[in-house]
């Protein structure tokens, strides 16, 4: 019998449910879940209690995949639902229509189940779910959407409003595609369909619509500056308008609609300030929303217009928490390639020059060369600061010079980022257009030519090429096809050569990429075929590696001595949203310190229909399991208790600390010590310094000191004792140039050269570590 069969059976006779109650449902399909979910939303009641546990299961996978409904188990779904508003127990409206967005036929008449819902959500105190009641609504009858147009009309604001009117207009399957986009009405409806949001965006009314509502907020967040309209803060917009709003962004985001760069530069700002000195914004609500729409459907602009708000934003909070979205912003923004390359020129000439005059022979000049930098001249020649009599005549043109500034350095922040984010969807570009507005364009050249592409030259044939070190394009026609180069794409000895040229020119790349690591598929990974143990089973200071977390777009819940927050998975999308990994993690058990978290698996799932199903590592594609390994080796390697100095004897966590503080290196620490062989022979302190495999080695006139490349710890020779050194981070000696920005690296540095010179050390504590092991010889 098909295991969809015995669930069924398990589901109406509790006599069977012990045998399936912990069952696989993967093999279960997207049609046969379909007619599951409506029997198992029947389940209730003490003397149902033995087939609970089966319809958890059912739910579950319900609300993880896409079931698929015929007309008939739409119809159970909409009567099952409704038999539980009738016990006055609970209703889920957005389930019972995301069942209808999933109807692989006619719909079936479901008028007298959702007239029941409709009546019994309108009785409640507060409406949650109101795109799913409207819909549920339509479905019901006339009088059912009068009722409830009433209902959500009281209080909703003017652009609420609209969207009601708006709504109500719409065709039945429009409205329940809309009611499918609102992810947090409903702990059980699946995840929105792929199309729905582009469905919705293709609508001619709702994108009016859209166009309406955004400029109205506009509006009226100009009235509030100007005094036109009372500021009363967080007040500006109701609720509803909120909601409404986000969908408004959401559709003008995904439609790239040409006038919304333009507004969103009036809006953002308009309800991000107070109109007074006040420390506080009118609508803290809205800032919030438009961003979490941005996440979704972002774009350079609004990226921009965010960072520019976080920049001027005066209440406390504020900052803070646009830090935090950014980095879900600026990762969604990667993956989205078709406009994250979008860069206006500003103004400045072909070199990535703007020059203003001031007057009196005064101007300002303005470079791009990797970062804005701002000098002022007086008939030519440079000055050492903004000149008085500018500064005196002039200060909006100082003020406008240094905004701008700030403004080109967040737009080429963006596009690197972008740039590095194409990675795992394999992005390519037409070679016309990446020559002109990318290797040609006045700020973004700066970022592209310090990055080494490919040009298929030949059907197949890559030819890489590094801008910045002086090399000619290759004639190609326009349309040939111009890419990042990987070198997971690359064999070892051209990876050698341009990490040996980017060492000789001292060419700092906008991102690691003639150093990136690689990781590719082990055989233990083979072994256990759907995850990874490579990097389970370290110690890890949480709140940092939560803080990682956040910095490198991974979604994660916040662990912590409450239900559920024992384990977690964090999460990230690559690939276009077609890859997800899961890096599953948990409170310590047994550690001393509660802020420590143990490592687990690496999984990874594709997106089949909608919903995300577990994948064998070997059917990743090679750059997408790289890129996610890559993220997880640096939160572990960069939280690991293994990589402090100053972690002491503190119970059962001193094990893992000596075990891992001077273990085999892995592909980070391998990268590292790859810079390190090009940087250390041309240092001062070079004669001093060897290399012993996971080890730079550096002898003093006092000691020998083995320093580890991968946690910077300190042994000293000839007992192995340790010596724990926190220097200050910086390199002793001068200024050296380092291929790319690593914290690490610099800190093995630091130690070098001041135990180079261990004689000069003058701090007691250092000395009575090195003294104490000189006098036991």
């Amino acid at each position: 019998m098909r295991l969809a069969a015995r669930l069924a059976d398990a589901l109406t006779d509790p006599a069977v449910a012990a045998g399936v109650a912990h069952a696989d449902l993967a093999e279960v399909s997207d049609d046969e879940l379909g007619s599951l979910l409506p029997a198992a939303y029947r389940v209730t009641g003490e003397a149902a209690r033995p087939s609970s546990s089966v319809r958890y299961l059912v739910q579950i996978a319900g609300r993880e995949r896409q079931p698929r409904y015929t007309p008939d188990a739409c119809r159970r779904m909409f009567e099952a639902l409704a038999e539980q508003s009738e016990r006055r127990d609970w209703t889920d409206a957005a389930l019972a229509v995301s069942s209808l967005a999933r109807c692989t036929g006619p719909w079936p008449d479901v008028a007298a189940p959702a007239r029941a819902m409709t009546e019994f959500l309108l009785d409640k105190d507060r409406v949650a779910q109101p795109y799913a009641l409207l819909a549920m609504a339509g479905l019901a009858g006339d009088r059912a959407v009068r009722a409830v147009v009433e209902r959500l009309g009281r209080d909703a604001g003017p652009i609420a409003l609209e969207q009601i009117a708006v709504i109500t207009g719409l065709a039945p399957a429009e409205r329940a595609l809309l009611a499918d986009t609102d992810r947090v009405a409903s702990f059980n409806a699946p995840p929105p369909l792929e199309e729905a949001w582009r469905e919705i965006a293709g609508t001619p009314a709702y994108a009016d619509f859209a166009r309406r509502a955004l400029r109205a907020a506009a509006d009226r967040a100009d009235a509030i500056q100007s005094g036109a309209v009372p500021y009363r803060a967080d007040k500006a917009f109701t609720d509803r308008e909120v909601a409404a709003l986000g969908h408004a962004a959401r559709v003008a985001l995904l439609r790239d609609e040409p006038w919304l760069p333009e507004l969103l530069g009036r809006l953002l700002p308009g309800i991000s300030v107070a109109p007074t000195a006040a420390r506080t914004l009118p609508s803290q609500a809205l800032l919030y929303e438009l961003v979490r729409a941005g996440q979704d459907f972002p774009t350079p602009e609004l990226v921009t217009a965010v960072r520019t708000v976080r920049v001027t934003a005066r209440h406390a909070g504020v900052p803070k928490q646009l830090d935090k979205m950014l980095k879900k912003l600026d990762s969604a923004l990667a993956e989205r390639t078709d406009v994250a390359l979008r860069l206006p020129t500003l103004g400045f000439d072909g070199e990535g020059v703007l020059r203003r005059e001031a007057g009196g022979g005064y101007a300002a000049v303005v470079t791009v060369a990797g970062t804005a930098g701002l000098t002022w001249e007086k008939d030519g020649r440079p000055l050492r600061g903004v000149p008085a009599p500018v500064r005196r005549d002039h200060g909006g043109l100082v003020k406008e010079m240094r905004d701008l500034v700030k403004r080109v350095d967040v737009q080429l922040l963006t596009l690197a980022r972008a740039l590095e984010g194409g990675f795992t969807v394999d992005a390519v570009h037409p070679y016309g257009w990446w020559r002109t507005e990318l290797a040609g364009h006045p700020l973004a050249r700066s970022v592209v030519r310090r990055l080494i592409w490919e040009i298929e030259v030949l059907p197949g044939e890559w030819r890489p090429v590094l801008p910045e070190a002086g090399e000619d394009l290759p004639d190609a026609p326009d349309d040939a096809r111009v890419r990042l180069w990987h070198p997971l794409r690359s064999d070892p000895g051209r990876v050698r050569a341009w990490r040996d040229l980017l060492t000789e020119r001292h060419l700092r790349q906008p991102f690691k990429q003639a150093f990136r690591e690689i990781y590719l598929l082990t055989p233990a990974e083979e072994e256990t075929r759907v995850h990874s143990n490579r990097f389970a089973a370290h110690l890890v200071h949480y709140r940092r590696m939560f803080a990682l977390f956040r910095a490198r777009g991974w979604a994660s819940r916040l662990l912590g001595p409450w239900d559920g927050g024992d384990g977690d998975d964090a999460v990230r999308t690559l690939a276009a949203g077609r890859w997800q990994a899961r890096f599953f993690h948990a409170r310590a058990d047994g550690a001393g310190d509660e802020e420590l978290a143990s490592t687990d698996q690496v999984r990874f799932a594709r997106r089949v229909a909608g919903g995300w199903r577990e994948a064998p590592l070997a059917e990743v594609p090679p750059l997408v399991f790289s890129e996610a390994m890559r993220d997880v080796d640096l939160f572990v390697g960069v939280t690991s208790i293994a990589a402090d100095p100053e972690w002491t004897d503190r119970g059962p966590e001193r094990a893992y600390w000596e075990r891992a503080s001077f273990a085999e290196l892995n592909e980070s620490a391998q990268t590292r010590r790859d810079a390190l062989r090009r940087i250390v022979p041309r240092l001062r302190i070079a004669d001093r310094c060897s290399f012993d495999g996971r080890f730079l080695v550096v002898r003093g006139e006092l000691r020998t000191y083995r320093i580890h490349l991968g946690s910077a710890n300190i042994l000293m020779e000839p007992d192995g004792s340790c010596l724990c050194v926190v220097p200050e981070r910086r390199t002793a000696g001068g200024k050296v140039f380092l291929p790319f920005e690593d914290d690490r690296l610099s800190l093995i540095l630091s130690k070098a050269f001041l135990l180079a010179a261990d004689a000069d050390i003058t701090d007691r504590g250092i000395l009575a570590q090195i003294e104490r092991g000189v006098r036991a010889l």
